[in-house]
């Protein structure tokens, strides 16, 4: 029997942005500053780990503290209600040399929807301490609707102003528990 090895997320050496689309001609972008997150798995690669992840609402940062607080108000993301993001893991099955397809149950604002990720792992080695790392870069798209996030302003021009669609980057470097 294979005994799990266990991962947790380094904050210093991680980031989780996201990206939408203001008034379709450009983007905005932001990040959520405080998560946390685990791996384990029994095999000495990835394929089939287990993954956990959570982000804190409050943590929201697109620059722009007006902006922060209409994404935390009812209107968005609730987070006196929902102060946090989750994702679970079904399958992480690799699909080339260092590619992955990461499935997961993501649930924002009380609603849980199923979700195909892709990860690319970037490697692993030992830091200058002796603790071993191990980096992903984890990219996505999610429709902000399908979660409850239905909120809309429309221009007098009749420009959207917030896209539906949300593209995800996040950079995880996970440190490996002795």
């Amino acid at each position: 029997m294979a005994t799990a090895t266990k991962w947790v997320i380094d904050p210093m050496h991680s980031e989780v942005q996201f990206k939408v689309k203001h008034l379709v001609i450009s983007t905005v972008s932001g990040f959520f500053k405080s998560f946390e997150g685990t791996l384990e798995t029994t095999g000495d690669d990835f394929e089939d780990a287990n993954i956990s992840f959570a982000l804190n609402i409050d943590s929201i940062d697109t620059n722009q503290t007006q902006r922060d607080e209409h994404l935390k108000s009812a209107e968005f993301f609730d987070a006196a209600q929902y102060p946090q993001i989750t994702f679970k893991s079904t399958s992480f099955k690799k699909t080339g040399d260092d590619e992955y397809d990461l499935f997961g149950d993501l649930t924002v604002k009380g609603v849980t929807k199923p979700v195909k990720l892709a990860a690319e792992y970037g490697g692993s080695t030992d830091d200058f301490y002796g603790n071993t790392k191990a980096g992903f870069e984890v990219t996505g798209k999610i429709n902000r609707k399908e979660f409850g996030l239905t909120w809309d302003g429309v221009t007098e021009a009749g420009s959207i102003v917030v896209g539906e669609d949300i593209k995800l980057l996040i950079n995880i470097q996970f440190a490996k528990q002795k």
